[in-house]
């Protein structure tokens, strides 16, 4: 299988300590355990993919990192997931603030049913982050600026959200989720339900972002993770079975299983 590994792997991370860091993560819907004992670092200013068949536990380890699980009846998470050096499931920890610095798109863009200009605007203001009509015009700018929507929608900011295109409202959702100036950003497969050129759109600006953001995305696609990541965690049935650089994961993994996965023998 030939993988196009991304070239900004030649771009290494700043030198930091880890963003975000699991340890021994595991979660429970009920009785049934869905993740075992996740150790991993994701780096800052990076990509991380998680990748693996469905069902595998990567949409649940990636929910754990801004406590989206505890939205979901009987689920537990025990272990420990650190932002920098706070530990997000410490009960001081407001879930609220949590999740402005650890945003999220989901995998169906899923724009509110309001104005392109009211969509973006509405995360800062609840937040505090824009106390004047200038603040909020300047953040919404911004933001769909860099989510590379600007020039697309900026004589139509009063228009419904809604009567975007896919690909421009998944941007638009992006767009949604910097607003807040988040210093992570989940992407739970974005790119499922768009087309191969809006696809190639989000990828290229994954690829921006990562700039500014520490990004972490769950991918079905094997060639995608290869594209925009730097660093590639492989999770079956429930567990991390081996994490590394991408380049290194797609083209020399460690692990027998890994290799049946990227292989196609596993899937």
């Amino acid at each position: 299988m030939s993988l196009d590994i991304a070239s900004s792997q030649a771009s290494a991370p700043r030198n930091a300590p880890p963003k975000m860091t699991g340890d021994k993560v595991c979660v429970f819907y009920g009785a049934k355990q869905a993740l075992f004992d996740v150790d991993l670092k994701v780096e800052q200013y990076s990509v991380t993919s998680l990748i693996g068949p469905s069902g595998c536990g990567k949409s649940t380890f990636l929910r754990s990192l801004n406590r989206m699980n505890d939205t979901i009846d009987g689920c537990r998470v025990t272990g420990k997931i650190s932002l920098d050096t706070d530990d997000i499931y410490d009960p001081s920890i407001d879930v609220v603030e949590l999740r402005a610095r650890v945003g999220m798109v989901f995998q169906k863009p899923n724009p509110f049913p309001k104005s392109i200009y009211e969509n973006v605007a509405y995360g800062p203001r609840i937040h505090g982050l824009a106390r004047t009509k200038s603040d909020t015009d300047e953040i919404v700018h911004s933001s769909l600026r860099r989510a590379g929507l600007w020039n697309e929608v900026k004589d139509r900011l009063n228009e419904p959200g809604t009567g975007l295109s896919g690909g421009q409202q998944q941007r638009l959702c992006i767009a949604r989720a910097i607003a807040t100036r988040p210093e992570v950003l989940l992407m739970d497969e974005p790119c499922s339900a768009l087309d191969p050129i809006a696809t190639a759109v989000i990828e290229e600006l994954i690829d921006e972002l990562r700039e500014n953001f520490t990004i972490v995305i769950v991918t079905h696609s094997m060639q995608q993770a290869a594209r925009v990541s730097q660093k590639t965690a492989f999770f079956h049935l429930g567990k991390l079975i081996e994490e590394g650089k991408t380049e290194d994961i797609f083209t020399n993994p460690k692990n027998k299983q890994t290799q049946d996965y990227i292989t196609g023998r596993i899937g």
